[in-house]
């Protein structure tokens, strides 16, 4: 072999380079791509015939008793075919879009249910997509169609494109109206929660009464009447001043109950001094050392303050109760437009949400109102629990009620 024929090193270096691997022309996202827009056109001309058959005949019998709920019916139809729109879409292009909040008429009957679903915002935007969708299903399934058989190089990009605009169609008419959708949902959440609290409230008062103070009266009355049989009869030995005396000392302790039942409805030290009076005389109670500083230069509405202060009472329950805490710790302050809550114990700590000592209900109750509740409890401690609460000025006739300010405390 010849110097000219041995091969050199540069060629023996390219012989080392091995090619690329092979590479699928299609990803399986432009695959799910190239199907979603193919089926865009059979479901397209489905749903725009059911919906131009459906609303054509409501709007025409319109002047008929027949029309209005055939058309109301329509868009509840309109409703289901956008979920199952957005269900495709999540499917098969990955836009995940959020279900709009039932339609739920305030009253039952049926009126309501037709005024309810004729001025249903969703329905009329999911109508107007499926009319919109009919000529843009018909252009991408011939593109894609086309492409697929002629211009498959280019098929990945032109799928892409076209499943983008279906992606904004969808995002744009099928999703619910923005915050106010899903301020409505929460809404009626909220209320449901403000409704099982008040209900809670009530039959805790109901059996306070019925268990306490109603029955210490009853016995009261009783000790009573036996007490005057006697007298009526010239009986005024020392059986009927012992009865006297007890039912003196069955008073005092009925009067005991109906003030602590009264304190936890709403306490007067609350209404008439403020957070930070009423919150010192909570930490007087707890069975853990307290210190509290409530820092605000004006009092907050008066259903914000009552929230603020059972709160406080609740947490330092759960104090006395579970921590085997030395020390805990109160602060109360206003930042802009919230009121924010802390209580601090230095106890065990592993408090949580979901261990059965009330925190739960606490954060539900601090959500119905736009408030948020943070608990930060690891085990070993210390236990810290952070709630903020809106910030709403009292009115000039609540700020009447009250004497002031009167909420700066140590």
């Amino acid at each position: 072999m010849t110097e000219s024929s041995r091969p050199s090193a540069a060629d023996d270096a390219l012989d080392d380079v091995s090619p690329p691997p092979p590479r699928a022309p299609f990803t399986a996202a432009t695959w799910r791509e190239i199907a979603y827009l193919l089926a865009n056109l059979p479901l397209g001309v489905v749903a725009f015939l059911v919906l131009v058959v459906w609303l054509a005949m409501g709007l025409g019998l319109s002047v008929t008793v027949i029309g209005l709920p055939l058309l109301a019916a329509g868009l509840t139809v309109c409703r289901r075919y956008g979920k199952l729109e957005r269900a495709r879409a999540r499917a098969w292009l990955g836009v995940r879009v959020e279900e709009p909040s039932p339609l739920r008429p305030r009253d039952g009957g049926f009126f309501p249910w037709l005024w309810t679903g004729l001025k249903d915002p969703v329905a009329w935007r999911h109508a107007l997509f499926t009319f919109i969708r009919l000529p843009w299903a018909l252009l991408t399934f011939t593109l894609t169609f086309v492409s697929l058989f002629v211009g498959w190089p280019v098929l990945p990009w032109v799928a892409r494109w076209l499943s983008n605009v279906d992606r904004a169609m969808v995002r744009g008419l099928l999703s619910p109206s923005d915050e106010l959708e899903r301020r409505i949902a929460e809404l009626e959440s909220d209320r449901v929660t403000v409704t099982d609290t008040a209900a809670a409230d009530l039959r805790r008062i109901e059996r306070d009464l019925h268990d306490g103070a109603q029955a210490r009266l009853v016995a009261l009355a009783m000790g009573l009447g036996l007490a005057k049989e006697k007298l009526l009869e010239g009986q005024a030995d020392e059986s009927v001043a012992a009865m006297v005396d007890e039912a003196h000392g069955e008073v005092k302790l009925a009067l005991q109950e109906l003030r602590d039942l009264a304190r936890g409805i709403h306490p007067a030290i609350l209404t008439d001094r403020g957070l930070g009076p009423a919150l010192a005389s909570l930490a007087g109670r707890c069975t853990v050392p307290t210190t509290t500083a409530v820092d605000l230069s004006e009092r907050p509405a008066p259903a914000i303050e009552g929230i603020a202060y059972f709160t406080v009472s609740e947490l330092l329950q759960n104090v006395s109760k579970h921590s085997a805490a030395r020390q805990a710790s109160v602060e109360v302050w206003r930042a802009e437009d919230r009121l924010l809550i802390q209580v601090e114990d230095d106890g065990k700590g592993g408090a949580r949400l979901d261990g059965g000592s009330g925190m739960a209900g606490l954060a539900e109750r601090l959500g119905s109102v736009d408030g948020l509740f943070v608990l930060d409890s690891p085990v070993g401690g210390p236990t810290r629990v952070t709630a903020e609460l809106p910030w709403r000025a009292r009115t000039a006739a609540e700020a009447g009620s009250g004497s002031g300010p009167g909420s700066r405390g140590r």
